[in-house]
Order: C-alpha cells, then structure tokens, then sequence
C-alpha cells in the first residue's frame, strides 16, 4: 500500500510540474526548471573556467538552455518510470526488476503488456499515454519559446547600431545627438514599451528564455533594456521639457517587467523604493556619462547636480531587479549593468569610425 501512495504522489507532483512549466499561463515558480538551471549554470562555467575570459563563458552558457530542456524531458520521463514501477509494485506481486521492465516498456511504448490482470493493464495503459504526452507537450513548448525569442532578439539586433556593442543608455543618446536622429528617439521608446511588455509575459512565463543567449556575444536582452531606460531616464533628469512622454510609458513599462520576472524567479525586492534612497551607480559615473553625451551635442536643460536626483529616483526603482537578471544570465559585462560572476571588466560599446568625407 506503501508503495502504491507514493507512486500516485510521485506520478501527481510530475504531473504538477509539468503543468506549471509548460501548460498554465502564468509566471509559477518552477523547482524543476530552477534546480536544472543552477546545476548546468554551474557546470557550463566550470567547463569554461579554464579557457578565461567572457567569450569562453559566452561559448559554453549557448549550451544550457538546450541541456535545460533535455534535463526537464528526463527528469520528467525518469519520476514517470519511478511513479508506474512503484505502482506496478504496490499492487501486485513482481518484484522490482520487473516492475521496473515493465514500466517502462509501456511508458516508452515498447509493446509488452500484463497478460490477464486487468489492474496493471490499466496501469500499463497510463503509463504507454503518459510518455508520449510529455515528448508532445515539450515538442509543442519549442515554438513558443523560439517565437519569444525571435520578437527578442530583432529589438536587441536593431538597437546595435543605435546604442553600441554591448549597448549603454548614454552612449545611445550621444549617437542620436551626432547623427541628428534625436526625433526617432519616441518611436524607439515606443517599441521597447511593447518589447517590455513581451519580456514580462514570456520570460515570467517560460523561464528557460532567460538562458537561451543573443546569437552574438557581446548582445543581451537584458543589457539592451537596461541601455534602453537608462537612456529615457538620463533624457527626463536632463531635458525635462524636450523629453518625450514616451520615455516615462518606457520606464515603467520596463520596471513593471522586470518585477515580473523577478516574481516568477523568487528574487526579493523593493516594490515601492523611495526615489532618494542609494543606488550602486555613483555620481562621478553619471557625470563622466553626461560629460561624453554633452560633447556629442546634447545641451543639457538642468545642471548635472540637479539631474542627479532625478535620474536617481527612476534608476532606483529598475537597477537591483536588472543587475540581478544580469548576473543570473551571465550577460555580457557591459557599463551600468553591475557585477558578474566571473571576472570580468565593464566592456565598453565600440563606436564606429568617423568615415565623412572633409570638408574641401
């Protein structure tokens, strides 16, 4: 009897698991899918160790969100064979070796069966479905996930030419200041805004998308957001009046997302901070930042003292969530993005050479 309970408690907390990662939508806190997540991450950047250096890191982590999908088929399809043996055992007389055959010739679908007794052909029956709904429902989570990823990856593609390689929020107003394409600055706000909303639903949802890295190292979704509402807020603490009001939309938008994500990871935070409270980013940083965008062009409308707070009182609400998806996701260690797990030194965006003809 003993037996047959903990088959059925195996079999329910699988199904369970299932359930929450692959079928509900909504941002559950997957065990499973964290567990295998900490396990990989760990081994991927052991395996990398060695050879030094972000690229290695990079090389090794385009790995483990496949070996985490591959880790939730087996560890689902390897509890189901546990669960049936167990339930062969508790209600009948094999012994465990053939419990275990037998488990999982039907869970794989081999054929064999239990002759005339009715009860473990029922049992065998649910274990010969069970195997290939779980291979079908994780075949039918792949283009969810690679939809999400693609919609992620054209916005962090784009975003390369206008804010640098690994992108940065003042680096992005200075190109906009020295190419005179400061009035595209809304739209781009704008379809950050949605993309925010996208990451929010999608990665709080499937968690896994936080480890399935951009196609070029020094590219992140989680860097482009934090490039991107850094540079809507340096705008609104600099240029309060010319700012567009698509850069407040951006920010919260992009704040709200994160939370969201964070939610859905169990990563603590401050859900109302008060916009005085200190940041890890100092002063002297926003003011060599300011400085560099200044001499592209930008004329500033306060102060850079006075836009300290400001920019202060939105970064607040953003920077702890964000440099902690950053260092969860080993992202590329680019400026204002905080510390990584491995050494690494802030890589700054490079910038194009200045290729106009002179004047004659």
């Amino acid at each position: 009897m003993i037996f047959t309970v903990a088959g059925a408690a195996v079999l329910a907390a699988t199904a369970g698991s299932i359930l929450r990662t692959l079928v509900v939508p909504r941002g559950l806190y997957s065990v499973l899918v964290i567990r295998l997540w900490s396990v990989l991450r760990r081994l991927v950047r052991t395996v990398a160790a060695p050879f030094g250096g972000y690229r290695a890191i990079d090389r090794a982590q385009t790995w483990l969100a496949p070996l985490i999908l591959l880790g939730m088929l087996g560890c689902w399809l390897l509890s189901t064979l546990v669960a049936y043996t167990m339930l062969l055992v508790g209600t009948s007389e094999l012994p465990w070796r053939v419990a275990f055959r037998e488990a999982g010739s039907s869970l794989f679908t081999l054929g064999f069966a239990s002759g005339d007794r009715l009860h473990l052909s029922v049992i065998d029956f649910l274990a010969a479905a069970n195997g290939p709904l779980i291979i079908a429902l994780l075949i039918a989570y792949l283009p969810t996930l690679y939809g999400a990823y693609n919609r992620r990856e054209l916005e962090v593609t784009l975003l390369q030419s206008r804010a640098g390689e690994p992108a940065w929020g003042p680096e992005l107003l200075a190109r906009q200041t020295l190419v005179g394409t400061e009035s595209e600055l809304p739209e781009l706000y704008r379809d950050w805004e949605r993309l925010a909303a996208d990451l929010g639903e999608g990665h709080s949802n499937y968690p896994v998308l936080i480890s399935f890295r951009s196609p070029q190292p020094y590219r992140s979704w989680v860097v482009g957001l934090i490039a991107v509402m850094d540079a809507a807020a340096m705008q609104l603490a600099l240029n309060p009046r010319s700012a567009p009001p698509e850069a407040r939309l951006l920010l919260r938008a992009g704040f709200t997302a994160l939370r969201d994500i964070a939610t859905a990871l169990r990563i603590p935070f401050e859900a109302d901070p008060e916009p005085d409270e200190p940041i890890r980013l100092t002063f002297e940083e926003f003011d060599a930042a300011v400085a560099m965008v200044t001499a592209a062009g930008l004329r500033p409308e306060r102060p850079v003292r006075d836009a300290w707070p400001h920019f202060r009182g939105w970064r607040v609400n953003y920077e702890a969530v964000a440099y902690e998806l950053a260092r969860r996701a080993d992202a590329v260690p680019a400026l204002w993005t905080g510390p990584r797990d491995f050494p690494a030194t802030p890589i700054p965006p490079r910038r194009p050479a200045d290729r106009r003809p002179a004047n004659p």
